[in-house]
C-alpha cells in the first residue's frame, strides 16, 4: 500500500512528514527511514517526522534523523509539524503536543510558527565554547570567519572528541552581526553534515550569547544559511524560561512512497 508523505521546510531545514495516526508506518524499519531521507536515492530530507495521536494532547511528534535513528527534539521539525497539523485540520491557531522531551505549546499565524522550547537551567561555559541542552545537546563556538571556515572539519573535531564521543553533540559556530543579530552555521549529529538551519541550535546560540552578555534584552535575531529566526525568552540569572523559537514553516510538496 502506498504511503502519502509531505515535504516541509523551516528556514531550509527540511523534513518528510507522514500522518501516522493509523500507525501504518513501520517505525522500526531504520533502513527505510534512512533511504527515504537520502538526497540521491530517496525523497531527501534532514529528518523524517511522524504525526501520531496522543491521549492527552492534540498530537504526538516522533522524530528521526536522516541516519534512520529516532532522535532528540528538533525545533524546526516541531514548527513544521505544527504547520502540518493545521493543514490536516487537527488544530486552528494554538496547540499543545508531545515530543520526545515532553509537551510543547505552539502558535501559528500566516505561516509563522512560534514554538515553546525547554527551559534551560544549566550552561557549561569554558574559555572557547558553551555547552547546553535545548531539547538536544549543543556546543556553541564563536568564530570570526563563518563564510570561509571548513565547518565539517572543525565541527567533527568537537562532535567526535573524547568528551562527546558517547552521545555526540551538535556544533554551532556563531558571529555577531549587530547589537541583537547573530549569524550561525550548524553541524548536526545524526545528519553528520551542515544543515541550512537548526531550531534547537539557534535557540542554544541565542541563550549562550545572552549568558555571555553579548546582547541585552530578551529577544535575539538569528541569521542561518536557510533564513532568519527569532528567539524570545525570560532570563532569571543562569536559568532561562518561557523560551520561544519563532519563524516560517512551509509545505513544499506532496508525494507517495
Amino acid at each position: 500500500m502506498a504511503t502519502t508523505f509531505y515535504k516541509y521546510q523551516g528556514t531550509g531545514n527540511d523534513f518528510v512528514i507522514i500522518d501516522n495516526r493509523s500507525l501504518h508506518f513501520d517505525k522500526n524499519d531504520t533502513n527505510r527511514i534512512k533511504s527515504i531521507c537520502d538526497r540521491r536515492f530517496g525523497v531527501g530530507a534532514d529528518g523524517l517526522i511522524l504525526l501520531e495521536n496522543h491521549p492527552d494532547y492534540d498530537f504526538k511528534m516522533v522524530y528521526y534523523n536522516s541516519d534512520g535513528n529516532e532522535s532528540t527534539m528538533c525545533g524546526n521539525g516541531g514548527r513544521c509539524l505544527v504547520a502540518f497539523a493545521k493543514f490536516l485540520g487537527i488544530i486552528e491557531s494554538e496547540t499543545v503536543f508531545e515530543a520526545v522531551d515532553g509537551p510543547h505549546r505552539a502558535r501559528i499565524n500566516k505561516g509563522i510558527v512560534e514554538l515553546q522550547m525547554l527551559d534551560v537551567e544549566e550552561i557549561d561555559n569554558s574559555s572557547d565554547h558553551s555547552f547546553l541542552n535545548t531539547g538536544s545537546p549543543h556546543v556553541v563556538v564563536q568564530h570570526k570567519n563563518l563564510d570561509e571556515m571548513d565547518i565539517l572539519n572543525e565541527a567533527r573535531k568537537i562532535r567526535y572528541s573524547e568528551r562527546f564521543k558517547e552521545k555526540g553533540t551538535n556544533v554551532n559556530f556563531v558571529k555577531k552581526i549587530s547589537d541583537d543579530t547573530f549569524a550561525v552555521r550548524t553541524y548536526e549529529r545524526g545528519v553528520e553534515d551542515e544543515t541550512l538551519s537548526c531550531g534547537t541550535g539557534v535557540t542554544a546560540v541565542g541563550i549562550a550569547m545572552n549568558y555571555l552578555k553579548m546582547f541585552d534584552g530578551n529577544e535575539v535575531y538569528i541569521q542561518t544559511p536557510g533564513g532568519n529566526l527569532m528567539i524570545r525568552f525570560n532570563n532569571h540569572g543562569e536559568k532561562y524560561t518561557n523560551v520561544w523559537l519563532i519563524g516560517p514553516a512551509k509545505q513544499v510538496f506532496k508525494g507517495e512512497l
